[in-house]
């Protein structure tokens, strides 16, 4: 994976503006659409998207791939995202596209967690695109209980940092503050 995503794509974002002809290339435009995807930033996406000259639309395969699995993220159908992720991509964007699955894997299974009591293997290996063989395993690997073909997840919390702490303590304070003044009016 790129070490410094941010920096990665201000640099991207930068040169579709600076281009010398106006139109940059279609490795730019695939780098970008993958980033904001994996920054889960679908309207930043859709936006490119139409952006995106038709011609390098119609001539490049990861845009095209990439812009598809941006649709079933859309629409929320996961099982149709890991089947679109399932394609050999360009090396331009590989590294990024599959720290994108890994990524959907590692929210499907805390949305699971969070969301279900008990649910079927199959249903597990769909939602998190493996097989039943590999989901039976990150299922044991998670501490779920098997019994036979069915896992009943234990929910998995994520952690917070200390400035999501510190934002909220600070909103909170701000909210404190402003209710005072009101009764004090």
């Amino acid at each position: 994976m790129i070490k410094d995503i941010d920096k990665f794509l201000s640099d991207l974002e930068k040169g579709e503006l600076e281009t010398a002809d106006g139109l940059p290339h279609s490795q730019m435009y695939s780098q970008l659409l993958a980033i904001y995807l994996f920054q889960n930033e679908l309207c930043y996406a859709k936006y490119l998207w139409k952006r995106i000259p038709i011609n390098i639309k119609n001539s490049c395969s990861d845009v095209r791939s990439i812009w598809t699995v941006a649709q079933k993220m859309w629409q929320r159908d996961w099982p149709a995202v890991h089947i679109a992720l399932n394609v050999e991509w360009n090396k331009n964007v590989a590294d990024i596209m599959n720290a994108l699955k890994e990524r959907i894997r590692e929210r499907a299974i805390i949305l699971i967690s969070e969301a279900y009591s008990s649910l079927d293997i199959t249903t597990l290996a769909k939602m998190i695109g493996l097989s039943p063989e590999e989901s039976r395993k990150i299922a044991i690997e998670k501490g779920w209980h098997v019994v036979g073909t069915i896992i009943k997840p234990h929910k998995i919390y994520k952690q917070q940092t200390s400035s999501t702490v510190e934002a909220i303590t600070e909103e909170q304070l701000y909210k404190l503050t402003q209710f005072v003044s009101f009764l004090e009016n």
